[in-house]
């Protein structure tokens, strides 16, 4: 028991310690970055790391290094954003099925079939063909095709807490309404989906570096890790270190939130529901 426990919460620090680092070099990306990202300096074309340049040069001359912190915040920003939006559209509509009548459980439950069938990524990229590619368009995108995950769960654990006695018995003595969702739903529901929400944002982080690898997302010269990948891919043999540091952050990324996900799972007692 205190093995597994120390395992887990050993996952929580060092989860959530790097996702704090990111955070950090996100918000201090600008004082840390030793060039401007966008500057063009084609003497410098495809340096290798150097004092000048930690990280080398891009096919264009520009800074690695700080091309990768204001990309940190580029990635990350649009990650969380795209991560939060899903959640509380997915937290608002399974809220609504779990607490509806049969009738608007069930049209409810039909449009997230619907929305289900087809595959995420194919319905993401419908929607990026349609607006255009964009990084706004890419986040829309995945709003609209990532929520049906939330919505169900979010479902199945309103309509088990209802029959829990503790809402039983509030409803007894007179709680209804907004006041029995807020005191005794919520708190309920909130566990599991701050959970997934956790693991699912190194996803949304990893999706969108790669709508931006394929030219979907991002679009040049604004600095994100995807992008930043696709710029680099046609030297990969003369330069590759020009590949491993927006790859390395990508990867980082992923682990810390997974790392995160997993010890904020045990921290809430959160057994069933998520993964």
């Amino acid at each position: 028991m205190a093995l597994g426990g120390g395992r887990l919460n050993t996952s929580l620090l060092l989860g959530g310690g790097l996702v704090a680092l990111l955070l950090l070099v996100a918000l201090a990306g600008p004082w840390l970055a030793p060039h401007d990202p966008l500057k063009i300096n084609l003497a410098a074309r495809l340096a290798p790391p150097s004092w000048d340049y930690p990280l080398g040069a891009d096919p264009l001359g520009r800074c690695v290094l700080s091309r990768l912190l204001y990309g940190c915040r580029t990635s990350l920003a649009v990650g969380l954003m795209v991560s939060a939006g899903v959640m509380f559209l997915g937290l608002a509509l399974g809220l609504a099925a779990g607490l509806s009548g049969r009738q608007g459980d069930f049209w409810l439950m039909r449009l997230v079939d619907i929305v289900l069938a087809f595959p995420s990524l194919v319905l993401t990229l419908a929607v990026i063909g349609l607006l255009g590619p964009s990084l706004p368009a890419a986040a829309l995108a995945l709003c609209l095709s990532w929520w049906p995950v939330y919505a169900r769960m979010v479902r199945g654990l309103v309509l088990s807490a209802r029959e829990r006695e503790f809402v039983l018995a509030a409803r007894l003595v007179g709680t209804s309404g907004l006041a029995l969702v807020r005191r005794h739903i919520l708190p309920t529901v909130l566990p599991p989906v701050v959970v997934l929400a956790s693991l699912e944002t190194g996803t949304m982080v990893l999706v969108l570096a790669g709508l931006s690898f394929l030219g979907l997302g991002a679009q040049p010269p604004l600095p994100e890790w995807g992008a930043m990948l696709n710029e680099a891919r046609s030297y990969i043999y003369t330069a590759p270190h020009l590949l491993l540091a927006p790859g390395l952050a990508i990867f980082l990324t992923v682990l810390g939130f997974n790392l995160l996900g997993e010890g904020l799972r045990d921290a809430l007692r959160v057994k069933e529901a998520v993964r």
